[in-house]
């Protein structure tokens, strides 16, 4: 270990040779155990060589500030546009060029669940899988198309998803599955693995990771499913977070690809929406070296953080809804030019060692495609479910379902999304419904707030701004029937006008 201490001295031959040490122990511990790999793992060896060398020779900033610019109004276009051609007759002839692809990688830790998030329920029992896989049966049957579903699976997720497949078999939809790549954490002081072999058993199954989504390219290629899908005639990928309830296949936008002139077609679109104060950490489109490229927090000089979190300069942020061409990324796999910012994301492991792994984006690619284009789509495109508040509003009267997709309820007089904040005694999914008898009315709610040990009766209605503080040690039950319109409730149970 003493040999491997960082020593600082920046453009020395001392410091070429440590790393240089630090890079031969890492690669030398992953080719004794890649003796015993299987193909795939094999692949996953070469793809993390790649980035640990990328990432050991990375000095500074991945951007230069004072080179950003603002996109050019014509890369950048609205939805309306897109939308106001309509639509041709032959849209079912586009639509079966077209798979579409969901990042299935994460697990439901953050909100208490065990197993892939995807299998978590999100509306009357239906699960994000299930709204997906009613989504595109309903395209396939009502265009009497052929739209696959494609899941990129993670390690954590492969097993759990496979069992669950099952219960597809007669829908109208085929589904195929892939394995993103399986990375080892490195040890933050040391830069040395912290797996101790290949097995995901006891202590070593947290020294490995799943390495982002941008790690679809060479996964999706190594699978051998990219070239099947481009064997049966698919041109386009949609891509997406599978926790993105408003990711949908857009026709307009598809028709908008397959419109083009073959030798202008857009070979990567990024779905953008306007960025609202609580989207000021979200990647946003610059012109960077005359190319569209996304710019992520994590890229930004700390000196100008708070000026790429502001509303009015950084005007959109990336929504992660993608259409992207199988033979570009094809094209761009062989000639290895896929080039995407390392992401370094530290963590803590259970035991208390810091340790980092090495990411990449889905959406930094972008500046490798021909004709890349961003399509500023409207919010309701943008409906994640990452915490018990987001579960809250789409489980409840702010949307009809039907046919998989979610739409706001014509009821309500705003197309804004309420502002929901909903308290730790709330954050796993299982201690969020057994505090709510049945969802409240929240056709007319701006902001709810709700902090400590509150739980909520039958048929209760919020309208307006509503904030509920049970102090420490306190309890509040708000009663069946109960409405609320801009009031706050405190420990004791007064009820004040807001």
């Amino acid at each position: 270990e003493r040999y491997f201490t960082y020593v600082s001295f920046k453009g020395t031959v001392i410091e070429c040779l440590i790393i240089r040490l630090k890079e031969r122990f890492m690669l030398e511990f992953m080719l004794e155990n890649a003796r015993m790999m299987e193909n795939n793992s094999r692949k996953d060896f070469e793809g993390f060589k790649h980035l640990f060398h990328r990432f050991l020779q990375v000095k500074g900033p991945s951007v230069d500030w004072a080179k950003i610019n603002r996109p050019p109004e014509d890369s950048i276009q609205p939805y309306e546009r897109i939308h106001a051609k309509g639509l041709p007759e032959a849209i079912a002839a586009s639509l079966n060029k077209l798979a579409v692809v969901k990042l299935n990688g994460g697990l439901g830790t953050s909100m208490g669940c065990k197993g892939p998030k995807s299998l978590i329920s999100v509306r009357n029992e239906n699960t994000f899988l299930d709204l997906t896989v009613q989504q595109i049966e309903h395209l396939n049957k009502t265009y009497s198309a052929d739209v696959p579903l494609v899941l990129m699976n993670s390690f954590n997720t492969d097993e759990d998803t496979k069992k669950i497949l099952q219960k597809y078999t007669h829908h109208r939809v085929k589904i195929h599955t892939f394995n993103q790549s399986r990375y080892p954490r490195i040890n933050k002081e040391s830069l040395l693995p912290v797996a101790t072999n290949m097995g995901l058993i006891g202590e070593n199954g947290e020294a490995w990771y799943p390495p982002g989504h941008g790690d679809i390219y060479t996964s999706f290629c190594n699978s051998g499913l990219l070239d099947k899908l481009l064997s049966e005639g698919k041109e386009y990928i949609f891509v997406s977070n599978i926790d993105n309830l408003g990711a949908t296949v857009d026709l307009h936008i598809l028709n908008h690809l397959m419109s083009q002139p073959a030798d202008k077609r857009c070979e990567f679109v990024m779905e953008v929406t306007d960025k609202t104060r609580a989207d000021v950490k979200g990647g946003t489109l610059i012109q960077y070296d005359n190319k569209l490229r996304l710019l992520e927090i994590a890229q930004v000089p700390k000196a100008h953080v708070d000026e790429f979190k502001s509303v009015t300069k950084f005007k959109i942020f990336n929504t992660n809804n993608l259409w992207i061409s199988l033979p570009a990324i094809k094209r761009l796999h062989e000639q290895n030019t896929l080039d995407m910012e390392i992401i370094v994301n530290p963590k803590t492991l259970d035991g208390g060692l810091n340790v980092i792994q090495l990411e990449t984006a889905v959406g930094a690619a972008i500046k490798c495609f021909d004709n890349a284009l961003g399509i500023n789509v409207p919010r309701s495109r943008f409906l994640p479910v990452k915490t018990t508040s987001d579960l809250l509003l789409v489980m409840s009267n702010l949307y009809s379902l039907e046919a998989g997709s979610l739409t706001m309820s014509e009821k309500r007089e705003f197309p804004t999304t309420p502002h929901v904040k909903l308290g730790s005694s709330f954050t796993k999914v299982q201690d969020f419904l057994r505090r709510f008898e049945s969802i409240p009315d929240m056709l007319e709610l701006d902001h709810l707030t709700v902090s400590g040990d509150v739980t909520f009766g039958k048929q209760v209605a919020l309208k307006g701004t509503v904030i509920i503080i049970a102090n420490h040690g306190d309890r509040i039950d708000i009663p069946a029937g109960a409405m609320l319109e801009n009031k706050i409730v405190s420990g004791n149970l007064r009820i004040l006008d807001h």
